[in-house]
């Protein structure tokens, strides 16, 4: 499991308007944060406070990376990574539940899903130089550091620990979703009809556009350029999708997709292309992500557990697996 997701998504919809009596007009804008590029599309009254509104979301976006970006050695999250193996940290109480679902995805995934993947020695290549396999140990040994099991919370003081010396945690394949869930949240909550706060294809939606009565997400097939899978319709909707059909390793005729399984070390194969959608996109995030690395058979197992949610399969060989 590897934090880098290609979207494969297309976001279709029309600008402006006068509905229902009184006047509504769509404003989107794009902005980098948490290493993406997210657009926030917004139905408000007016322009200038649909730019409020959004100016609110990054705020939002901004406050959540602060918290728990790897990256930034100011954050809660790069404290528990220096501190691996020496102590536990205390942390807010938002990052500590966000960081108990993450354990429960792994749990639900047999550890296809892994926020201790961060911590994984670097050994495969996805730039198309690599044609030959890394050494059996050297792959093993890659892993050594990984380990949900080895991330040890304490509820009653708020902390978290990593036992290993050298361990690192990172939300690279969860936080951008939970990011769309809370931009998407905060602004119900303020009344504002309709929008998608959009993480580089981890997006949130509600309400519909103007002049139409839903949003409309196209699915990208990466074997067939500029055709689509499916459009999907709907109002009040997440969607997700991890994908390797831009990085990758071929070797001996045999795709390794740059998502790595952090029980093994070695990359994910058989699907190209997972979406999931339904209520959340952290839940449907960490969802394609583990599914990426267990396969169609397995894959379908897991989401079962979750039958509010959707998928959309497409395999190495350009099978499309759609749920019925």
């Amino acid at each position: 499991m590897k934090n880098n997701k290609q979207c494969g998504l297309f976001l279709m919809f029309c600008f402006l308007s006068i509905t229902s009596g009184f006047s509504q007009v769509l404003v989107k804008r794009q902005v980098t944060l948490m290493g993406s590029v997210f657009e926030i599309t917004l139905v408000d009254r007016d322009s200038s406070i649909a730019n409020q509104h959004i100016d609110e979301v990054i705020s939002e976006i901004d406050r959540i990376e602060n918290l728990i970006s790897e990256w930034r050695p100011q954050t809660q999250i790069a404290e528990v990574n220096r501190n691996a193996g020496i102590k536990p940290m205390k942390v807010d109480r938002e990052v500590f539940e966000l960081t108990q679902r993450a354990i429960k995805y792994a749990q639900n995934s047999d550890g296809a899903f892994d926020i201790s993947i961060v911590a994984l020695d670097k050994v495969w290549l996805f730039d198309g130089s690599m044609t030959t396999m890394p050494a059996e140990e050297v792959i093993k040994n890659s892993v050594a550091k990984v380990g949900y099991k080895h991330i040890r919370l304490d509820s009653a003081a708020s902390t978290i620990f990593l036992e290993l010396p050298g361990m690192k945690i990172g939300f690279g394949s969860i936080g951008k979703g939970y990011a769309a869930d809370r931009g998407r949240q905060i602004m119900k909550e303020k009344g504002i009809v309709a929008g998608i706060v959009n993480a580089s294809g981890d997006l949130s939606a509600w309400g519909n556009p103007p002049n139409s009565d839903a949003w409309k997400i196209g699915v990208n097939n990466p074997f067939k350029p500029h055709r689509m899978v499916k459009v999907l319709r709907f109002n009040e909707m997440s969607v997700a999708t991890s994908g390797s059909y831009e990085k990758y390793a071929e070797i001996n005729g045999k795709r390794y997709a740059h998502i790595i399984n952090p029980v093994t070390g070695y990359p994910a194969t058989g699907l190209t292309s997972v979406t999931i959608y339904g209520p959340s996109a952290e839940i449907a995030n960490a969802l394609s992500t583990s599914i990426m690395v267990l396969g169609e058979r397995e894959g379908k197992k897991l989401i079962q557990q979750f039958p509010a949610y959707h998928y959309i399969f497409i395999t190495d060989q350009g099978k499309v697996i759609r749920q019925r």
